[in-house]
Formats: C-alpha cells, sequence, structure tokens
C-alpha cells in the first residue's frame, strides 16, 4: 500500500468516522487518507495549508460536511 496521509494521525474526521459505515462505503478513507499521492486532493489538507487551521471535524475530505 502506499505511503499514508502524513496528516492521518492528528486528522479530526479521520479519528470520528473511521468507523462510519457511510464513509467506508463512499471509500473516503481509502482515496484520501491511506494514499499520500491521491490524499493531495483533500479539502481538508487544502484549508489546512490556505489557512494554518484544522477544519471542523465533520468536514470530509470532499468539502463536504457530514
Amino acid at each position: 500500500m502506499p505511503d499514508k496521509c502524513e496528516h492521518l494521525e492528528q486528522c479530526g474526521f479521520f479519528r470520528c468516522f473511521t468507523n462510519n459505515l457511510e464513509v467506508i462505503k463512499q471509500g473516503w478513507i481509502k482515496l484520501y487518507c491511506e494514499d499520500k499521492e491521491t490524499s493531495k486532493l483533500c479539502e481538508r489538507k487544502k484549508v489546512t495549508m490556505q489557512t494554518g487551521k484544522t477544519p471542523a471535524d465533520n468536514m470530509a475530505p470532499t468539502g463536504t460536511f457530514m
């Protein structure tokens, strides 16, 4: 498996929703969190890099809110 996202351990979304069936069904964690290359598409990561602040835990990697 490719390297995981470097923010995975601190990510509020990952911590809160890792066992959520809807999140698993959508494949967000597999796509955005478990592959460092595709994690560049993560809207949470983009917000953090642009603002220096961590987005709300319920903000999904797609930018939508749970």
